[in-house]
């Protein structure tokens, strides 16, 4: 239990105009911290951008939409499975070369 408890930290993030405290293993802080201010810029550049012209709650769903757009577009980017299918087919091919 000493150890699992050496493993996390319990941390406060400024997200936006809120403070969210969490409990986080050690080594992903880093990770939390930086998402955080990812929200936290996206926020102030709609909150600008709109500044008095929606409520906070539409420019929270805008920079979440922009924040997921750009996470889907860099999944789409790393998707490694038409290279698993060309392997499966060299392989497949290997294996009866060989055969």
């Amino acid at each position: 239990m000493a150890e699992e408890k050496n493993k996390t930290l319990r941390i406060t993030l400024h997200v936006y105009d809120n403070e969210i405290p969490l409990t986080v293993l050690r080594e992903d802080e880093a990770l939390y911290r930086e998402a955080a201010k990812v929200i936290t810029d996206t926020m102030n550049v709609y909150a600008e951008k709109y500044r008095g012209q929606i409520g906070r709650e539409r420019l929270l769903y805008m920079a979440l939409i922009n924040i997921a757009f750009q996470y889907a577009r860099e999944a789409r980017r790393n998707d490694t499975e038409p290279f698993h299918e060309i392997l499966r087919k060299l392989t497949s091919e290997v294996e009866a070369a060989l055969a």
